[in-house]
């Protein structure tokens, strides 16, 4: 639980606004109970059902951002009503629901939300003594929409460029091992969902120390800029590519596995041989396959991977193992006919 929570940045805040909410608003529904004004308090009772039904969506599906948009309109739609049902003391609810909307959705999102809040109080002349005071709170709800509006956007870029440090790969620009990490867990999490199958293939490049050592650093990186290009040239948008370390990487392959896995591995394999070069020659690649088991989790399932590619590089190099139980027999024999002694 701790670790969703520090690693999804909208899940936590739904949930920190959401324990806030009810912490807030359940002493007026109770108070209000007890003074006889049931409509107010049947109000706050639905905003409670709503927050807890958005949190708790949050964390059973992952839709972050649907739950917190969803929240966000309830809150400020909960924040218009109450402010017709208890006159003037409403209108201060109004403000929170305003800064809070920047946290639960996206900017320009909250600036329509905020906006349609705003107008629909503004409607309802009767719950303000004058002009003057109406127009005095639409000015400042307007003002408190706009500087949530630049902090939030300011935050959400800034939020971004670090997500894309932390996850990205600057050389390549492929996902790194973290997201890859992330991404294999969900894989396996929706897998036992819904039963759709996943293959992984680690593709390690053959000799790679040594253009490193004879041609330089910056040759061998030319090399992984143009694998991951051509890998990703001749994979779907669908698959996932993750720079595992070195010059070893990760290929996540959502719904593929059987003959298909195999021809688009073989595929793949034979579009390195032909334009992956350095100034020596050609460059190969070594893969080791595993098709995700039923209830396997994920380190198992790249044990077998590593250790098939672990086989790929004893049997000669550039070479497709795999490591799925059936048949064995007969897909490490096809393996085998993809090698290349070099």
């Amino acid at each position: 639980m701790f670790y969703r929570l520090k690693t999804d940045f909208r899940l936590s805040i739904i949930t920190l606004l959401g324990a806030s909410a009810i912490l807030g608003i359940t002493p007026f529904a109770v108070f209000r109970f007890m003074q006889g004004n049931h409509l107010a308090g049947l109000v706050d009772v639905t905003i409670l059902v709503g927050i807890v039904a958005s949190v708790s969506h949050a964390w059973l599906t992952g839709r972050t951002e649907r739950s917190g948009l969803f929240m966000a309109v309830m809150t400020s739609s909960s924040a218009v009503v109450v402010g017709a049902v208890t006159g003037e003391p409403g209108l201060f609810w109004v403000f929170p629901c305003l800064v809070t909307s920047f946290f639960l959705a996206r900017p320009r999102l909250a600036i329509v939300i905020n906006l349609g809040a705003i107008l629909a109080l503004m409607a309802q002349v009767d719950i303000f003594r004058s002009l003057v005071q109406m127009w005095s709170f639409a000015a400042g709800a307007v003002v408190v929409s706009a500087c949530a509006y630049v902090f939030a956007h300011r935050n959400e870029s800034q939020r971004e460029r670090l997500e894309h440090l932390a996850t990205i790969d600057p050389l390549t620009g492929v996902r790194n091992r973290r997201s890859m990490d992330q991404e294999l867990a969900l894989a396996v999490a929706n897998a036992d969902r819904t039963g759709l199958p996943y293959s992984v293939a680690l593709l390690d490049l053959d000799h790679f120390k040594k253009i490193n050592d004879e041609y330089g650093h910056s040759v061998g990186d030319d090399v992984l800029v143009d694998m991951v290009a051509l890998t990703q040239q001749n994979t779907r948008r669908t698959d996932h590519l993750f720079r595992y370390g070195g010059e070893e990487f990760v290929l996540l392959l959502p719904g593929t596995y059987g003959d298909g896995l195999k021809t688009v591995l073989g595929n793949l394999q034979q579009i390195l041989r032909k334009h992956l070069k350095h100034p020596g020659g050609p460059v190969t690649a070594s893969f080791g396959v595993a098709q995700l088991a039923l209830g396997e989790n994920v380190d198992s399932w790249l044990a077998r991977a590593d250790a098939a590619l672990y086989q790929a590089k004893a049997s000669g190099r550039d070479c497709i193992i795999y490591a799925d139980p059936a048949p064995v027999r007969s897909e490490t024999a096809a393996s085998r006919e993809e090698c290349s002694l070099t």
